[in-house]
């Protein structure tokens, strides 16, 4: 039983419903690349910010934390508990703990991270976002370019951590919150995440990633999956070697992500 199942079956025993905090399943057009919750798994629970926005939309961490805060009322009217279930952990931490107002771009620091990243790649960027906030970087998309890029601006200008501005000062929440992850055997996960790539591949991702080659350059499509695919397309290597690629990547950062969460959630074993 995966994250997914797992968070489905405990809603639908108990009438709870789910707010999905995987930044990724957002955006409609990308269902089978995100693992999206099937249409039978929609049913047997209600779940909200599942494909609410288009890759065209633009949407961030502080619009999800104000949309979740002013949502919970309604929610707690019925129910006594809500689930908030995903991978995204800055999503998660806005909610829980509250985000600072970034500051507003330099346009000096904007152009010297554009021109560092067009002249030296995003190993540079991620070279210097480790250096200056490795906090953050423990816990980030090490593919995420868009996110990388915003990190490395705040820092430079700032001349403080990316990761300060996240989680500088806690808001008090009216509500109780419990966190939990979910984890099992290292061995096991690997094996999980290789067989759910080949899943996705039988299901139509590169399908899928083809009717969104055309707007690939948009922020949405960033992600593990599609960027490994847009490679593809460009003549850039094999399909053999995208699939290797997804998987290695995709484990990367479940390594990142189970960092983050051991750090004060209480974890909950699979077998």
């Amino acid at each position: 039983m995966g994250k997914t199942a797992f968070t489905v079956s405990l809603a639908e025993q108990n009438d709870l419903p789910i707010i999905s905090a995987d930044s990724r399943q957002f955006y409609r057009e990308m269902k089978i690349g995100t693992a999206y919750p099937s249409d039978e798994e929609l049913s047997r629970a209600k779940h909200y910010f599942v494909g609410m926005l288009s890759i065209h939309d633009y949407y961030n961490v502080s619009m999800f934390e104000q949309s979740v805060l002013a949502l919970l009322p309604t929610l707690f009217q019925k129910h006594r508990v809500v689930i908030m279930e995903g991978g995204s952990p800055l999503y998660i931490e806005a909610v829980c703990r509250g985000i600072d107002a970034l500051p507003d771009p330099d346009p000096q620091v904007r152009q010297y991270v554009n021109n560092l990243y067009q002249n030296n790649g995003l190993d540079a960027i991620r070279a210097q976002v480790q250096t200056l906030d490795p906090d953050y970087f423990a816990s980030a998309d090490a593919n995420n370019r868009q996110h990388l890029i915003r990190a490395l601006e705040v820092c430079l200008q700032t001349g403080k951590p990316y990761s300060q501005f996240l989680h500088k000062t806690r808001r008090q929440r009216d509500f109780n919150i419990y966190k939990y992850y979910l984890n099992r055997s290292r061995e096991q996960l690997f094996e999980r995440i290789n067989r759910r790539v080949d899943l996705m591949m039988e299901q139509g991702l590169l399908e899928e990633a083809r009717t969104l080659y055309p707007q690939r350059q948009l922020n949405a499509l960033n992600t593990v999956g599609y960027k490994e695919l847009f490679d593809y397309f460009d003549g850039k290597c094999s399909l053999e070697q995208v699939v290797t690629d997804i998987k290695t990547h995709t484990r990367r950062y479940a390594k990142k992500q189970l960092t983050w969460f051991k750090r004060d959630y209480e974890e909950i074993l699979l077998s």
